[in-house]
């Protein structure tokens, strides 16, 4: 009965029709529950809002995205659990998307940081992920990304790993844009802000940094040795595969999107991992990728692994990723590269004790 009086008096007024001063007083007292007359309303006069009513909410960061996914059974590895290759394209995404809406215009990855995943996922339950722009410099920026599960059957929440991107915003025609500032709200956000300054930094000595351990590597007599332990040649564990770029792995751009570079990346060293070990390998960290130019539909990616040592219980992958056109004549051009360590469980879920790696001379 309420809905079509509501109807009518609608369609009364939009007729201009008088509306009867009964059903006016019903509307205006006898739903509300209210026995005192209708007030008349009064045109340019803003109706009194209660001080409870008028605080205002904390304002929610303009560039904050988050995402949920259902882990399905094609999502996951052999043991059920969600592929880290999958869970670093939603990753990418989410942040791809925060770092697009503080831009206005698109961007691309330039970098990951280290990731720790403490917790694997499973069949069932949701990938929860939060991303937000810490910190916008000329043109590049900082994302501060959060991921967690959720098991919706109990109800409860774990957090996976945290990691910071840095995204470069690019006109249509390639060259960078300079970004607009970000203003920090929360005493959170003010925290990362001020910290981004820093990790920025050591992004950009990153590389001198390698280059300098590359001079001051040891010498084969120093290498660890371990009693008893069986020795594999490093040669065993190479791995080299080749992905041929369809428009299924692009962005909106075009051009090879991040996530799936990552996802490959991965794969390839979970095999180089597993021809030392015999064994299915878990990913425990991951340093750093840091793209060095990009790739578009129609180029082949040569993905390349190598288990560079093993400690007692993990072992370091190094890989890269190198991508070039039809022709094979071009030069390949070196896109990426990552180190990724790797541990095996037992049925316990306790670290396993791995075989030793005889680097290659030189």
């Amino acid at each position: 009965a309420t809905l079509l009086l509501s109807r009518c008096l609608l369609k009364m007024v939009k007729e201009n029709l008088v509306v009867p001063e009964e059903i006016l007083s019903f509307c205006c007292n006898g739903l509300q529950g209210s026995t005192s007359p209708p007030r008349a309303w009064e045109p340019g006069k803003q109706e009194e809002v209660p001080e409870a009513m008028a605080s205002p909410l904390p304002a929610r960061n303009p560039t904050e995205v988050q995402m949920s996914q259902l882990v399905l059974p094609y999502h996951t590895n052999h043991r059920g659990e969600l592929s880290i290759g999958q869970l670093l394209k939603w990753i990418d995404t989410a942040a791809c998307l925060s770092a697009e809406r503080h831009a206005g215009c698109p961007c691309v990855t330039a970098s990951m940081d280290d990731i720790y995943f403490e917790h694997t996922i499973s069949v069932g339950q949701v990938v929860n992920i939060k991303a937000k722009v810490n910190r916008a410099f000329n043109s590049s920026m900082e994302v501060g990304i959060q991921v967690s599960y959720e098991d919706l059957c109990s109800g409860k929440h774990c957090s996976i790993c945290k990691a910071y991107a840095t995204f470069v915003a690019q006109s249509p025609s390639g060259s960078k844009v300079k970004l607009k500032p970000l203003i920090p709200q929360t005493e959170e956000e003010k925290i990362e802000y001020s910290i981004a300054a820093e990790r920025r930094r050591m992004r950009l000595v990153h590389k001198d940094t390698l280059k300098d351990l590359l001079t001051r590597s040891p010498r084969e007599s120093e290498l660890e040795t371990r009693d008893g332990s069986v020795v594999v040649p490093a040669e065993k564990t190479r791995v080299e595969s080749v992905e041929l770029v369809l428009p299924p792995h692009a962005n909106h751009q075009g051009k090879t999107f991040g996530g799936q570079i990552m996802a490959w990346m991965e794969n390839v060293a979970t095999i180089a991992a597993s021809r030392l070990c015999h064994a299915h390998p878990t990913l425990r960290a991951i340093e750093m990728f840091h793209f060095r130019g990009p790739s578009q539909v129609g180029d082949r990616l040569v993905l390349k692994a190598i288990v560079n040592n093993a400690f007692k219980n993990s072992m370091e992958v190094g890989v890269c990723a190198e991508a070039y056109g039809q022709e094979m004549s071009v030069s390949r051009r070196h896109i990426n590269s990552a180190f990724m360590t790797f541990v095996v469980l037992d049925q316990g879920g306790q670290p396993c004790t791995l075989p030793m790696v005889a680097p290659e001379p030189g």
